[in-house]
């Protein structure tokens, strides 16, 4: 799967913008739900966006690593997915997180 797959299968979903067309910052290749990012493509690898719980539990799996922004501290709810075969389940985990208050 690529990452333009994941956006065609996301971008139909209530509240979700695909990424920019244009640009070059921090989430210029995010998918959103309610202007939220809640997956991204940086450096050829599905980012996400957890509960923190959830990023260790999947980092203890091997499924992925704590993404770092290249900062040199990584982020406590983001997760680079190391595993490709997961970027369909754990993106639609991560919309479910982020879009958690559209439920409400």
């Amino acid at each position: 799967m690529t990452f333009d797959d994941l956006v065609e299968e996301f971008v139909g979903r209530p509240g979700v913008t695909p990424p920019a067309a244009h640009g070059t910052g921090f989430g210029s290749h995010a998918l959103k739900v309610d202007g939220r990012i809640f997956a991204m493509h940086v450096r050829d690898h599905l980012v996400v966006k957890l509960p923190r719980a959830r990023v260790v539990e999947l980092v203890a799996d091997g499924v992925g690593s704590p993404f770092d922004a290249n900062t040199g501290t990584p982020k406590k709810e983001w997760l680079t997915v190391l595993d490709e075969s997961a970027w369909p389940i754990l993106a639609a985990e991560a919309y479910a997180f982020v879009g958690k208050a559209r439920a409400v």
